[in-house]
């Protein structure tokens, strides 16, 4: 099994910054697809980015590009995501999952591992 806990939530004030970070562990993952989804209070959860393990190629959501970077630490087995310009609509609970066939899709059902989750809470 890969495990993943995510770290790094808070309380932030608008136009301000946050880094989450995954730690990955378990099974061999270099293949995979590593994604970030956010969940606002009642509504579905979405897609916000995904990496490549592999060659490290990315994709954002459109609500979040040129605000958002995901990367990934081989030595350290993390995948990262710096949160810039932060605004209220990007509060809710974000967490990370990994997709095994490394398509790294905005689709959350075909991801396979999912972490805990960590709270992103972005005041006007």
């Amino acid at each position: 099994q890969v495990q993943l806990v995510e770290s790094g939530g808070g309380l932030v004030q608008a136009g301000g910054s946050l880094r989450l970070s995954c730690a990955v562990s378990g099974r061999t993952f270099r293949g995979y697809a590593m994604g970030w989804f956010r969940q606002a209070p009642g509504k579905e959860r979405e897609f916000v980015a995904a990496i490549s393990w592999r060659d490290g190629s990315t994709s954002y959501a459109d609500s979040v590009k040129a605000r958002f970077t995901i990367s990934r630490d081989h030595a350290e087995n993390t995948v990262y995501l710096q949160m810039n310009s932060l605004k209220p609509e990007d509060t809710g609970v974000y967490y990370c999952a990994a997709d095994r066939d490394g398509l790294g899709t905005k689709n959350r059902r075909l991801y396979d591992y999912w972490g805990q989750g960590t709270q992103v809470t972005v005041s006007s």
